[in-house]
């Protein structure tokens, strides 16, 4: 069923592209949500397919997906900026209350649903984009340098000490495995008890915030600069640009991954994880890079131009959708339904994410074929306007989507 036409012009490689990063984003957070993520080759219940599903999503989705939508995030604020001054509205007020009503959506997301939650996280550095703004493309392109290579590299020190330390004893393993055993309890235990779990693990949002901000901020910036050239738009790429970025991301990005599953699931030993994880995180932009530009380059085709439709209304409502992922992996495996955390193994998982994306690549064009957008992003929009949006409905420039 095709969707209603959206209410401005919609950019379909846009709206493509982050309804292919949902896919990933839920393959990442399921295996966190279910207690398979951080299991290694070490432990005995890790073995066959499970260990090769998480040693897959591993290598090819983690830390590469949730960069595509930051990349589309400063994008769409471009697309946005623009918007607002199309309809001559004051563009800073009314990004402000986008990242309020983002930040309060997150922070009730990780309280009740979710404590990996990353809408704080861009509602919290979406301010850097409100400051740096009006910057020449040249300064950002060397700020996104600068605001990734930084903390990479503090990482990689810590990483390069933490391979030359012993490996955990005997009293620390125990430790780890009692601390495991409470969250799980915690988890499949009754409303007060997951929500209890999820606000206890706010400390690591902040951790995760000063690990992965540079890289966040330095994929906002490269949108913005995207975003402002309008090079997502259909007929605007180079496709030997796009040829040339996929192949030379590959050949960085690929080997990266590798080294982070070896370092992080198997086989190398604890002691290498901070280092090898640290060595994916530095190459994830040049992976990212090659799967959106191999996508664009399908897009243009006729195959692919049906996978781009097929995908676009996913996107268009990615918050909606967002949302709805952690809902269905809390009735899951939390003690709001079924309780199977930490009894699900990581191919039970990512097969469980695949249906839940297909159900997610049927449904979304259909609630468009009746509405102009999802529900969340309907409430979102209302706070960005400060008003509920008239029915003839404005597009207000930025493609739905955790932001």
């Amino acid at each position: 069923m095709a969707g209603r036409p959206a209410t401005g012009p919609r950019i379909l490689e846009v709206d493509a592209l982050r309804g292919f990063a949902l896919g990933g984003i839920l393959l990442v957070n399921i295996l966190v949500m279910s207690g398979t993520h951080g299991r290694t080759a070490a432990d005995p219940a890790v073995a066959g397919a499970d260990l090769v599903a998480h040693w897959l999503v591993t290598a090819l989705v983690e830390t590469k997906f949730y960069l595509l939508f930051s990349f589309l995030f400063g994008y769409s604020f471009s697309l946005q900026e623009q918007s607002a001054r199309r309809a001559g509205a004051p563009f800073v007020p009314r990004m402000l209350r986008r990242l309020l009503g983002l930040f309060v959506l997150g922070a009730l997301h990780m309280a009740l649903l979710y404590s990996g939650d990353i809408l704080t996280m861009y509602a919290v550095l979406g301010l850097v984009l409100l400051l740096v703004r009006n910057a020449a493309a040249e300064r950002l392109r060397r700020a996104a340098r600068w605001v990734y290579a930084v903390p990479i590299g503090l990482l990689f020190l810590l990483g390069a000490l933490a391979a030359l330390a012993p490996e955990p004893g005997a009293a620390e393993t125990a430790q780890a495995a009692r601390d495991a055993a409470r969250l799980a309890a915690d988890m499949r235990g009754d409303a007060a008890d997951v929500i209890a779990a999820n606000l206890s693990a706010w400390s690591d949002a902040v951790i995760a915030l000063l690990l992965a901000g540079g890289s966040v901020v330095a994929a906002f910036l490269v949108g913005l600069v995207a975003g402002r050239r309008h090079l997502l738009t259909g007929g605007t790429a180079d496709p030997a640009r796009l040829r040339r970025t996929r192949t030379i991301g590959l050949a960085v990005g690929l080997p990266g991954g590798i080294v982070m599953a070896a370092g992080t699931v198997a086989p190398l030993p604890e002691r290498w994880e901070v280092l090898c994880y640290t060595v994916g995180l530095a190459t994830a932009p040049a992976l990212t890079a090659a799967y959106a530009s191999a996508l664009m380059l399908w897009f243009a085709g006729p195959r692919g131009a049906r996978a781009a439709a097929l995908l676009a209304p996913a996107g268009r409502m990615a918050l909606t959708n967002y949302l709805c992922q952690s809902l269905v992996m809390a009735l899951l495996f939390t003690g709001y339904g079924l309780g199977l955390y930490g009894r699900a193994g990581a191919a039970a998982a990512v097969a469980a994410g695949l249906a839940v994306y297909a159900a997610q690549l049927f449904v979304s064009p259909r609630v468009l074929g009746r509405f102009r957008q999802g529900p969340v992003e309907w409430l979102l929009r209302t706070v960005t306007l400060g008003r509920p949006p008239r029915h003839s409905g404005m597009w207000d420039g930025g493609p739905s989507g955790p932001r």
